[in-house]
């Protein structure tokens, strides 16, 4: 189902689940590359820009939360920008189906527009995308210092989980990124000119805040890792603490095992017949336990 705002002479055609029908209209009446459309009909397509005499094509993503608000996904964002129209495409991130809706409620209620051209309408897209992206980053951010605060604490099992659901974003929020500098750096560039004169100020913004969201990604990807580092360094610590102690409570008792297990045989030994042969052995395994201790304090091995 095709939803139309119109604008004076501008157009936002929104296609939340496009049907073949769909398709057909937008080939015979805006007569798109059948490549581009080939493209709206297949999910998880790279990200790209194609540029035509009377049309853009993009491709872009822009990452969401789960409904568990754990973990992040990729929303794909398809529109067709021509000089009096945008068409977005597909199942699309919802803050393009909440700009749609706003604009669709605002048109309904007789209200003026504030938007003139496609390319300011792209911009306003645009830059709602990437604050929201900002927003959903700065949690991320948010989650790095709440484990930051957790690291010294005993709760380690807690700790693994979050360094992992956060690794896990920041690699799929680079993986998201990284590819669309390219796209993003056409418009600053100026091999991407629009349809309006005096954009090249928008487009700079546009591009500084993509900028600020890879540094803000670049960031919280080398505090993830040093952080992992940190907790694998003490966790290691721990047990080879743990180690330490069980290894010298073991070196202290082999010597007592060995005493027991010689005073255990059914042979004739010194003290057999001595009433307080008992003591007297618990007296000596008294002294090498005492003496062990003192020598491993002397070495300061504990």
């Amino acid at each position: 189902m095709i939803e139309t705002i119109k604008i004076g002479r501008l157009r936002w055609l929104h296609i939340n689940v496009p049907s073949e029908e769909d398709f057909e209209y937008l080939e015979s009446t805006f007569h798109f590359h059948p490549l581009d459309l080939e493209d709206c009909r297949q999910a998880n397509q790279r990200s790209k820009i194609d540029i035509y005499d009377d049309y853009y094509f993009l491709i872009l993503h822009f990452p969401v939360f789960d409904k568990k608000n754990r973990f992040i996904k990729t929303r794909e964002v398809k529109i067709f920008w021509g000089k009096d129209y945008i068409i977005t495409v597909g199942k699309t991130h919802w803050v393009v189906d909440n700009l749609f809706k706003e604009a669709y409620e605002q048109d309904q209620r007789g209200e003026d527009f504030e938007i003139g051209t496609s390319d300011a309408l792209l911009y306003a897209i645009l830059e709602k995308l990437m604050n929201e992206t900002i927003y959903l980053l700065r949690k991320v951010g948010l989650e790095l210092e709440l484990i930051n605060r957790e690291l010294f604490s005993a709760r380690a099992q807690r700790v693994i989980e979050r360094l992992s659901v956060t690794r896990k974003n920041i690699i799929l929020l680079n993986t998201m990124l990284k590819p669309q500098l390219r796209v993003f750096n056409k418009f600053e560039s100026g091999v991407v000119r629009g349809f309006a004169d005096n954009m090249e100020d928008y487009w700079g913004n546009i591009l500084d805040y993509y900028n600020r969201m890879w540094d803000m990604t670049e960031d919280y990807g080398e505090l993830i890792e040093g952080l992992s580092t940190t907790f694998d360094s003490m966790q290691t610590n721990k047990t080879n603490e743990i180690m330490k102690i069980l290894t010298l409570i073991s070196s202290i008792v082999l010597p007592l095992t060995f005493l027991t297990g010689l005073y255990g045989m059914n042979v004739l030994l010194p003290l057999q017949h001595n009433n307080r042969a008992f003591w007297i052995i618990i007296g000596i395994m008294v002294i090498i336990s005492v003496g062990m201790l003192l020598y491993f304090r002397r070495k300061k091995w504990m």
